[in-house]
């Protein structure tokens, strides 16, 4: 197949890995996508396209810390649902800063950023309030603007979901005014969240995520003459849901934002998972981002072009000429001055205090801080997994003086499930290689799989994922390679392992750890990711 011929299809997902809730917005000839960072700093990625095919990771608005303030969030709490909008010269991010999620609460704080360039600089916050996620802005032909969210209500025997608030905003006042009202309360599917709106031939149209983000995501469709409702719902909805086909290779569809192209085609953003390829339904790559193509019926209603309510994993690309972003380096040695856009660190921005390029060039330093446990100051430097084959590879020196000493490559969901090839030292083993792993919540150290490395100037790490396996590998010239320990299974690094109410990916790459408190440091030489093909 010829690189135009490929143009002629989008291949769904667009974005692999723990990219969730996409908002897509076109602005002139570009396209743009925000998704959810979560924990995950910097904040609110956002990646761009000129032909809805081929996209690149463009920039992290939320950079500083002074912008986002993540010590301590849960996991899975932090960044949800960016909406990135457009008006007169300006691009609008409306972000939601989960603190806190446990039993019936949500501690939450919702927030507005603004910049005439989607490169920033960026506003300093302005905050809206704290009664509910999701919010997004609409503005309005008149020059309304208006934020829609979904409601929180955690009052007993309410449903927690209660509706889809809305309440003017002033932007020459930086603040809401006016009165708020619910103007959609959802349909017998529930769980009404994720609002977005645009205007066409009249009619407001009202899109809403229900059912939840697991197997009984849908997308919702409603409409009114006046944006104050009510609110007719679509005479077949949902628009789009797997929630009646288990085995479809897109499960959890739902979460969309609407795109009209230059050339007045219609497609959607949303999000979906792929679960492993041994068939359990897990999904150790997260919520990945997905395009489809909308067509309208003769009575103006969006359905999907495949005729169906199930996503397509490939679909008609629109009418754009193909434009081609350069390949993404499988191996980072380290010698920029700044961090790889690819990598995030965990709710802390990466600064001197314990991180550095430039301590000694050519290699990352990591200052040694707490425990993979820590909702606070980890020093971990990680990207998405984004293959269900593929493979992660780094050099480190390191010399621990004890056990509160560790260094290594980590593959890791959240502070309970991960799995840790780390270096460290004891009283009887020495300077060792060994693998640590938390599966819900359950720390184990597995001392039946240790390799000396005493006299190891560098060691050399790798992990190796094929499908739900993954291996550890290690080497002491990069050259010869050894398993580590047992096949382990990926699959433990899923939102959906044991029941757990997560919502982001997996993540590999490296970290340090000093628990004395000592700040004992790790140099990384370089790492690598790799899809296996």
């Amino acid at each position: 197949m010829t690189i135009s011929e490929a143009k002629l299809k989008i291949t769904n997902p667009v974005l692999t890995g723990f990219n969730p809730d996409p908002w897509m917005v076109r602005v002139g000839d570009d396209y743009y996508i925000a998704t959810s960072t979560f924990e995950w700093f910097p904040g609110v990625a956002i990646y761009h396209s000129r032909d809805m095919v081929h996209w690149q990771l463009l920039t992290h608005p939320l950079s500083k810390a002074d912008q986002l303030e993540l010590l301590g969030v849960p996991s899975s709490g932090g960044i949800w649902a960016p909406n990135l909008t457009y008006d007169n010269g300006t691009f609008y991010l409306l972000y939601t800063n989960v603190v806190g999620r446990k039993g019936v609460f949500k501690d939450l704080h919702n927030y507005l950023i603004t910049a005439e360039n989607i490169m920033g600089p960026w506003s300093e916050p302005i905050y809206l309030n704290a009664k509910g996620f999701d919010p997004s802005l609409f503005h309005d032909d008149d020059g309304r603007k208006w934020l829609m969210q979904m409601r929180w209500d955690f009052r007993t025997g309410r449903p927690r979901f209660s509706g889809i608030l809305m309440q003017e905003y002033n932007h020459a006042e930086g603040r809401l005014v006016g009165e708020e009202s619910v103007i959609y309360r959802g349909t017998e599917i529930g769980v009404t969240e994720g609002p977005s709106m645009f205007k066409k031939d009249g009619y407001y149209y009202l899109i809403t995520a229900e059912g939840g983000t697991g197997c009984n995501h849908a997308v919702t469709v409603a409409r009114s003459r006046s944006i104050e409702g009510p609110y007719e719902t679509a005479p077949d909805n949902p628009m789009m849901t797997t929630a009646y086909d288990r085995e479809h290779p897109l499960q959890n569809a739902g979460h969309a934002a609407f795109v009209e192209t230059q050339n007045g085609e219609w497609y959607i953003s949303h999000l979906a998972i792929r679960v492993l390829p041994d068939g359990r339904r897990l999904n150790p790559l997260g919520r990945e981002t997905n395009i489809q193509r909308i067509v309208w019926t003769e009575d103006g209603w969006p359905r999907l072009e495949n005729g169906t309510r199930l996503p397509s994993l490939e679909v008609a690309a629109p009418g754009l000429e193909p434009h081609l972003f350069a390949p993404v380096s499988e191996r980072d040695d380290f010698d920029a001055p700044q961090l790889n856009i690819h990598f995030s660190t965990l709710r802390t921005p990466a600064d001197e205090s314990w991180l550095s390029l430039q301590k000694r060039p050519g290699y990352l330093r990591l200052r040694g801080r707490e425990s993979l446990n820590s909702w606070h100051k980890q020093s971990m430097v990680a990207r998405r997994v984004q293959h269900f084959e593929c493979e992660a590879e780094t050099c480190v020196e390191f010399n621990p003086q004890s056990f509160f000493h560790m260094a290594g490559l980590v593959c890791y969901y959240d502070e309970q499930d991960y799995y840790y090839l780390r270096i460290s030292h004891d009283e009887h083993l020495g300077k060792h290689i060994g693998i640590a792993k938390s599966v819900g919540g359950k720390y184990e150290e597995l001392l039946e799989n240790v390799v000396i490395a005493d006299g190891w100037e560098r060691c050399y790490l790798r992990v190796t994922i094929e499908q739900g396996v993954l291996q550890f590998a290690v080497s002491a010239d990069g050259s010869s390679w050894s398993n580590i320990g047992p096949a382990l299974d990926f699959g433990v690094l899923s939102d959906e392992y044991a029941g757990k109410l997560g919502f982001t990916g997996a993540m590999v790459g490296i970290c340090a750890q000093d628990m004395s408190g000592g700040g004992h440091h790790a140099d990384f030489d370089y790492f690598t990711y790799r899809e296996l093909l």
